[in-house]
């Protein structure tokens, strides 16, 4: 049961994923968190560094798609003028949101990862729906009032898993 919290990688940022090494491993589509994944949660728009890791992702073919608990219009408001698709209000960890980013990409669950910031939305969504999933390094210090509550939990998970050894990375 645990399990489905443990994150299949486990990087800094995005950009530490590089869309040769997914190619590689036949990855064709990433479904990704938008708050504290991509952007810190307050930031309306992307950066231009995360813009061009966009670009490089799409000119190797590789499809994003946008799945967040955020409301539409800070979704929409961040997505659109990247013509990046999204599901807003997806209530992840729930895995109809991760199964409509696969249906709507058309690609088959080992084609996918799933990146994202929180253990007990994005990891435990996307190994619930049987995807690849890599946790990411929150890009803020500071969340949302609910996020922080998820944030005790998850410190409290990672110790538990790190004491049983379960984790393979460095804090």
């Amino acid at each position: 049961m645990l399990k489905l919290f443990l994150p299949d990688e486990h990087v800094k940022s995005v950009f530490e994923i590089s869309p040769k090494s997914l190619v590689e491993r036949g990855i064709k589509g990433i479904i990704t968190d938008l708050d504290n994944t991509l952007v810190e949660w307050d930031r309306p728009n992307a950066t231009p560094k995360l813009i061009n890791w966009f670009k490089e992702m799409k000119d190797e073919g590789i499809m994003v798609t946008i799945v967040s608990n955020n409301n539409e219009q800070r979704v929409k408001d961040f997505s659109d003028p990247l013509e990046i698709p999204f599901i807003f209000e997806a209530r992840k960890p729930l895995i109809r949101a991760f199964k409509r980013a696969q249906i709507n990409m058309k690609l088959k669950p080992e084609e996918l990862v799933v990146i994202g910031d929180q253990l007990l939305t994005d990891v435990l969504g996307g190994n619930r729906t049987g995807l690849h999933t890599i946790l990411v390094v929150p890009v803020a210090q500071t969340d949302g009032f609910f996020t922080r509550i998820n944030r005790r939990v998850e410190r409290r998970l990672l110790s538990w898993m790190k004491r049983k050894g379960m984790l393979y990375w460095e804090e």
